[in-house]
């Protein structure tokens, strides 16, 4: 039985469907769009649509790495900071959505599964306090907050691009 075949109840259930829900949102924001619009930088910022999908993809996918095995786990492969949020030569939007997808199911069938008590001392980094860790909860509500912050963003990138306006 896959997990959309699957029912999941009660905080997963919620948990799931406010994530898909701000996945929904910025999915909708670059529906319609060029290669080159998803490219481009509409704004002061270095952000662009496309680089806001790769961006949120890797980012589930790594802190999903986190909740099954812990910062190292979520450290296992280098990341490219700056790259994360631009389109890459030869990169198309087709092709970073499908991945948006594959992450997206891998999450969805971690949620259905794993402990959400179980934490892990996260990652040695400036922005997180010393010696904290995250249960399961905390990081799929984190990646929720990141999702919708980054859905959010998205809107005014796309609204700046053909004054399309996908959350208001």
């Amino acid at each position: 039985m896959s997990v959309s075949e699957q029912v999941i109840t009660g905080e997963r259930a919620d948990l799931l469907a406010s994530l898909r829900r701000h996945r929904g949102f910025l999915r909708q924001t670059v529906q319609g769009l060029t290669d080159a619009q998803a490219a481009q930088r509409s704004t002061v910022s270095e952000l662009c649509l496309g680089g806001l999908i790769k961006h949120v993809a890797t980012t589930e996918e790594r802190w999903m790495w986190f909740a099954v095995g812990g910062a190292e786990a979520m450290q296992s492969e280098p990341i490219d900071w700056v790259g994360q949020f631009r389109m890459a030569e030869g990169e198309s939007l087709a092709g970073l959505l499908a991945e948006f997808d594959r992450v997206a199911g891998e999450t969805d069938a971690l949620v259905a599964t794993l402990d959400l008590d179980a934490a892990h001392p996260l990652p040695v980094a400036p922005w997180f306090e010393p010696g904290a860790s995250w249960s399961v909860r905390r990081v799929l509500l984190h990646v929720i907050a990141e999702t919708a912050q980054h859905a959010g963003h998205a809107d005014i990138i796309r609204e700046a691009i053909d004054g399309a306006k996908t959350m208001g």
